[in-house]
């Protein structure tokens, strides 16, 4: 048991190393097409937890308003990388989550616009009720003053009425 222990230990303590935030990123920095799929995996697995709060409420084991909360709760922690995080919209354009933005929640982003003029909001509804898919926009990095070129994938939760997505800054 013992030795079933520490081989188990070893094999995690390798794949955590395989997979390191930093061995991932300098990869993506070399190869955009890596970062979308990365991004597209990460939201595709977002969305899969989604998937199991609401199977609770399904259950009954909790009501569909508790799996929703927990659900905001967790995308609002949920990372990868060094800096990968989530967010969340209504299919109505209010926003649920967004990462170290409290202040926005709540608040309906259908009017927001990028400096090119691009209604970003609007068109993430638009490629997830497509099926899923990516856009690009403007964007403030969180601290950073002005606004940097991002690329998203956003997918439908149809069960919550949510557009999930998360991206990264070129």
């Amino acid at each position: 048991m013992k030795g079933l222990l520490i081989t188990v230990c070893m094999v995690l303590v390798s794949v955590a190393f395989m997979v390191s935030p930093a061995g991932t990123q300098a990869v993506i920095q070399e190869n955009p097409s890596t970062q979308d799929v990365l991004v597209k995996s990460e939201v595709e697995t977002a969305v899969s937890m989604l998937h199991a709060l609401f199977k609770k409420y399904q259950q009954g084991i909790m009501t569909l308003e508790q799996s929703k909360e927990l659900g905001a709760d967790l995308l609002r922690e949920l990372r990868y990388g060094f800096d990968g995080y989530f967010w969340a919209d209504t299919t109505e354009g209010v926003n649920v989550v967004l990462y170290g933005r409290k202040d926005v929640e709540g608040r309906n982003r259908l009017a927001d616009r990028d400096k090119k003029g691009i209604f970003y909001v609007k068109e993430f509804i638009e490629k997830a009720k497509a099926g899923g898919g990516y856009v690009e926009y403007w964007f403030t990095k969180l601290g950073q003053a002005s606004p940097q070129p991002k690329r998203s994938y956003v997918l439908l939760f149809e069960p919550f009425g949510w557009v999930v997505g998360s991206g990264y800054y070129r």
